[in-house]
């Protein structure tokens, strides 16, 4: 196969981050929509926070058990195509998430969105791998998932209002929209694959059973744990926390928010910028961002005024932001291309173990004891990300090398 010219290889990588950025942009807007209306719910329901953390945790139960299946379907069956199914039953069971009735139809509409939205991170990370090269997959990355912190902003400041406005079902209706949209435009618009050299006839490839029993892919797992643990643990309960102890409506609390999902924004871009820079190497970026979060998050929870929480939440938000581009670097460019399905879902399935357990236990910390308690208890995150940096290979060289895969086969090339 001819390779193609560098303007379309340019234009390919361009509409892929357009068309990845929005799909990644209506996938997080869907999942903080029911951190804004944790509050409704709970009044209209009668429901504890221990039982609002619950709503949270079913849906990242199904995103954390669909994230090994979504990669073997992406290697399988391709990633556009499981792209498409994830964005079409995501906004289906999200427009049913706004028809519940009952604490019990909650938890089941929140698991089977889970499940749907489960399969995408493996398959939409593949197609990004299909169309980039390596020495510009984590920059085009970065600003893809810069798409969370953008929704981060945008989401409590339009759905706060269609709340106050129309109630908590409007803004699952809303999102469901947006979906179909960008289902739609990916559809239609998404390009084919760079063409690629493969692995000399013959070469022995582990499969998906020998990626899943690789145990340095489980510590970069781990690290997305602890980076995952302080944005779910942090970021579910805010608008609550504001309006217990500072009385901030839930449309200024959006405001509010927006501030440090805008400042992370900036930071996930600039990670990603740092980790093609660096060819891997991200414990030069998570050592020193997790220590300066972890004392952030002590100042987040014991300051004394909303100036306080916002200024410091803002800068535990953008060191925390850093370390996301590093600690996806070294697994995919160190991974073969037939293996980058499943293998990034095991590393993304770190990050919804920790949607799964965190926001119920801070929950729960809150119940039993204090906000201050239960934000304090973040720091746990810091330190695991900060260990599992330690404890990984540093580049995509050492990581090979550390799976075996470097006496199995050399990695694929890219064409220029």
């Amino acid at each position: 196969m001819s390779a193609p010219s560098s303007q379309s290889a340019r234009r390919t990588v361009r509409i892929t981050i357009v068309l990845l950025f929005a799909a990644w942009l209506v996938d997080y807007a869907d999942r903080l929509v029911i951190n804004l209306v944790l509050p409704s719910l709970g009044a209209e329901f009668d429901l504890s926070r221990g039982q609002q953390g619950l709503i949270v945790s079913a849906f990242f139960l199904a995103y954390a058990l669909a994230q090994i299946p979504g990669g073997l379907l992406a290697d399988r069956y391709g990633a556009r195509r499981v792209t498409l199914w994830a964005l079409l039953t995501w906004s289906v069971f999200t427009a049913l998430t706004g028809l519940a009735w009952s604490f019990a139809v909650l938890l089941l509409m929140r698991f089977a969105f889970g499940a749907a939205e489960g399969v995408f991170p493996p398959a939409s990370l593949k197609v990004l791998v299909e169309r980039t090269t390596p020495d510009e997959r984590m920059a085009a990355n970065g600003l893809i998932m810069s798409s969370n912190a953008v929704a981060g902003v945008l989401t409590p400041l339009l759905v706060a209002p269609l709340i106050a406005v129309f109630g908590w079902r409007s803004a699952f209706f809303s999102t469901a929209a947006l979906g179909v949209v960008v289902l739609v435009a990916v559809r239609m618009r998404l390009p084919a694959p760079l063409p690629r050299t493969e692995p000399a006839p013959g070469t022995p490839r582990p499969g998906a059973g020998g990626v899943l029993r690789l145990g340095v892919i489980w510590r970069f797992s781990a690290m997305m744990f602890g980076y995952s643990a302080i944005v779910w643990g942090f970021n579910t309960w805010v608008p609550s926390y504001l309006g217990e102890e500072y009385g901030v409506s839930l449309s200024a609390a959006g405001a509010l928010m927006a501030i440090p999902a805008l400042a992370a924004a900036g930071a996930i871009v600039v990670g990603g910028r740092i980790s093609d820079r660096l060819g891997g190497h991200h414990r030069t970026v998570i050592l020193p961002a997790m220590t300066v979060a972890a004392a952030a998050l002590l100042l987040v929870a014991f300051s004394s005024s909303l100036t306080g929480f916002v200024v410091f939440g803002t800068l535990a938000s953008i060191a925390v932001a850093l370390c996301y581009m590093p600690i996806l670097a070294v697994p995919l460019s160190g991974l073969a291309p037939e293996q980058v399905g499943v293998g990034s879902a095991v590393v993304v399935l770190g990050g919804q173990v920790a949607g799964i357990v965190v926001p119920p236990v801070v929950g729960a910390l809150a119940d039993a004891f204090s906000f201050q308690v239960a934000f304090a208890s973040l720091v746990l995150g810091a330190v695991i990300a900060a260990v599992m940096a330690v404890l990984t290979p540093q580049d995509a060289a050492s990581f090979r090398t550390a799976t075996g895969a470097s006496r199995l086969h050399a990695p694929a090339k890219e064409l220029s």
